[in-house]
């Protein structure tokens, strides 16, 4: 609830790395081809101002690859099934804009912004909002707001792989520059895989792997307690 303009908001620090995320949520009519669905418009921004490495003007290909693998995290873990954004079939759906910007950027970028989307996504309060049949209007009830349903918790954990000997949690921005590798293990609250993102680099063993993701369930535990204990600090009684 950093934002106080956004329908729901994060701001994450993790070591020096510091992400924000605001979720605005507007209403559009859904695709014709899938008329039971709303929408989920996620970005990453690395603004100039986070870090010397980045300049100003259309997004590079940092922040795309980011806004992609975030994305894919969305889709692949069903954090939100978008029939559920729904409001009227074929006419109205909720479009959820979730932009994710960096303030500081000290590596570990996806695991930072994960995190701040799940925390935005889960401090978004919708209106009420029903069709007029008399009218075909939509009406919104701004004193009736409800949550989003939030199906999966899907947590990232990245690694940095020192030619497959050594593995680093957590890397900040000069540990991933040194690095030969690095992966990321996203999975939710029941120990599966969303999602596993390995940028090229150096291979990794299976049992290396393996290990990688018994970790990453360890972690996906500690975050999600954090979570659940601010946002229930933050919940009016």
């Amino acid at each position: 609830g950093s934002i106080t303009t956004a329908d729901g908001s994060a701001l994450v620090k993790l070591g020096n790395t510091t992400v924000i995320c605001g979720v605005k949520a507007e209403l559009a009519a859904p695709a014709v081809d899938s008329a039971n669905k709303g929408y989920i418009v996620p970005n990453v921004e690395l603004p100039s101002l986070c870090a010397e490495r980045f300049r100003s003007g259309p997004p590079g290909e940092e922040a795309q690859a980011a806004s992609q693998f975030i994305a894919d995290v969305i889709e692949n873990s069903q954090m939100i099934v978008k029939e559920d954004l729904c409001i009227a079939n074929g006419k109205l759906a909720w479009v959820l804009y979730c932009d994710i910007i960096c303030l500081d950027y000290d590596g570990n970028l996806l695991d930072a912004s994960v995190f701040a989307l799940l925390a935005a996504l889960k401090n978004v309060q919708l209106p009420l909002v029903t069709i007029n049949e008399e009218t075909g209007l939509s009406e919104v009830n701004f004193k009736q707001k409800n949550p989003l349903i939030i199906r999966k918790h899907p947590v990232a954990t990245s690694f940095a792989i020192f030619d497959d000997t050594l593995l680093i949690v957590d890397p900040t921005a000069e540990e991933e520059d040194l690095a030969t590798g690095t992966v990321t293990i996203v999975t939710d609250e029941e120990g599966r895989l969303c999602s596993v993102h390995k940028p090229g680099g150096s291979p990794l063993t299976g049992a290396k792997l393996q290990d990688c993701i018994s970790r990453a369930i360890t972690r996906h535990k500690e975050v999600k307690k954090l979570i659940d204990k601010v946002i229930k600090s933050i919940t009016p009684k």
